[in-house]
């Protein structure tokens, strides 16, 4: 039997994606052994594999298969754009890609005025100045802590993940819009859905069972 290969972002997200998988009788042994510096952990007797990876690359593996399914944040999936089906939305590490900012910026916000953006996210905020609130920007992109930079006058405003806004009011910023809701998705490669429908359906199946369980709960 072909194993089926599951590629998951590194950190928090993978743990808890190993936990539900646990739950469906899905576990891997190998991934428990902290010390170990393999990068494929297999179990063999499921035909299952898994290997860890940064979230930014989760999508890439997907698309060109070298991963059948993949579990990553919806942020990282509308960022990187790439051609795949996402499947599931596994209801954790949810919070929402905001436009953020000193309040003085509302006004510019609404007026479409031509401003300064900075985020880690070019992609993700082009799309909604662009797409959907049809305003000119101009987008910088950082790769650090975005919160310093209306602070500091690089930008008037930034397009950020927020969970508790208690960073923003530390510095005296507030949501200014919200852009969309994020949480864990699972994505399937293309060729994958078609080529392994049915194993690949009953591990869906069982997850939304899962997820509708915790739910009522």
């Amino acid at each position: 039997m072909r194993p089926i290969t599951v590629a998951l972002a590194k950190g928090r997200l993978a743990q808890k994606a190993m936990d539900l998988f646990g739950r469906l009788g899905i576990s891997c042994e190998e991934m428990k052994d902290k010390a170990s510096r393999k990068l494929i952990f297999a179990n063999e007797e499921l035909g299952m594999r898994f290997f860890l990876a940064k979230a930014s690359d989760v999508p890439t593996y997907v698309e060109y298969g070298a991963a059948d399914l993949g579990i990553v944040g919806k942020d990282t999936i509308l960022e990187e754009g790439r051609k795949l089906y996402e499947v599931l939305d596994l209801r954790t590490g949810r919070c929402r890609m905001c436009v953020c900012g000193p309040e003085s910026a509302r006004e510019r916000l609404k007026h479409h005025e031509l401003i300064r953006v900075a985020t880690k996210y070019p992609h993700i905020a082009k799309d909604y100045f662009y797409n959907r609130k049809y305003q000119t920007v101009e987008i910088i992109k950082l790769n650090g802590s975005v919160e310093l930079a209306p602070i500091v006058g690089l930008s008037d405003v930034i397009v950020d993940i927020v969970e508790t806004g208690s960073t923003l009011r530390e510095n005296g910023l507030v949501v200014l819009e919200e852009v969309c809701p994020l949480s864990a998705r699972m994505v399937v490669n293309q060729v994958s859905m078609k080529r392994e429908s049915e194993r690949i359906a009953r591990l869906i199946k069982g997850l939304q069972e899962l997820l509708r369980e915790d739910e009522g709960n």
